[in-house]
């Protein structure tokens, strides 16, 4: 079986060079770009499992760049965290608004992103793959496309909004707690913090609002959030 391949674009010399020895050791193919054009022209040729992307980098900013591979048919679904010092909430909202999947704030522990990388990988792999499109209200869910429609238009979803939706519709009228959520949209054991629900649930209603069905999204006060069509 061929190794899983993370692609890491990181302007720091000294952080690729850490990044490059733990993934190699857990016996990943490590590929390296030192800048967000570099990365891109990566993205498209290698086909990576896996970008880790720097926030901050001279020229074009690894946000810039998370939303330009989520616009491309190539790159749009390859899982992405992001790597930042930048640890407020609004700071999260943008980088999981530009289409990171996970969000991890440096200085971080090298086992744990190792960790976070597992996890994500293996959620990516376990996705549901169904022909059937799944109808809630006036929501449709095409698993064999991936794409998402509401009342018949299309809307843009990442991966994790994607899974969250496909998990909503699948589950509807129930409560759910945040870590509930973690367990059933991230995976088991990811080493996630709850209050990233709250950032991805934030991004799908504001995704849902301008077709007015955000409201299909229900927080239920002190116990998580639930999701209804009635």
């Amino acid at each position: 079986m061929s190794k899983q391949k993370v692609l890491v674009v990181e302007d720091e010399a000294a952080i690729r060079d850490m990044l490059k020895f733990t993934l190699s050791a857990s016996d990943y193919e490590v590929i390296e770009a030192s800048n967000a054009e570099d990365g891109w022209k990566l993205a498209l040729e290698s086909a990576p499992d896996l970008i880790l992307l720097d926030w901050m980098m001279p020229g074009t900013s690894g946000v810039q760049l998370a939303k330009r591979l989520r616009q491309n048919d190539k790159t749009r679904s390859i899982a992405m965290i992001m790597l930042t010092a930048r640890d407020g909430e609004e700071d999260q909202v943008q980088g999981f608004d530009a289409g990171a999947d996970d969000y991890v704030i440096k200085p971080f522990s090298p086992r744990a992103l190792v960790a976070r990388i597992q996890a994500l990988l293996r959620r990516q792999s376990n996705d549901i793959v169904d022909s059937d499109v799944l109808h809630s209200g006036a929501m449709a869910l095409d698993m064999e496309s991936h794409r998402f429609f509401v009342n018949n238009e299309e809307i843009k979803l990442g991966p994790t909004e994607f899974k969250l939706i496909h998990f909503f519709m699948t589950h509807p009228n129930r409560v759910y707690s945040r870590a509930q959520l973690l367990d059933h949209v991230w995976g088991v054991n990811v080493v996630v913090e709850e209050r990233t629900v709250d950032v991805h649930i934030r991004r799908l209603r504001k995704l849902l609002e301008p077709v007015e069905v955000a409201d299909y999204i229900q927080t239920i006060r002190g116990s998580g959030y639930r999701f209804s069509v009635n």
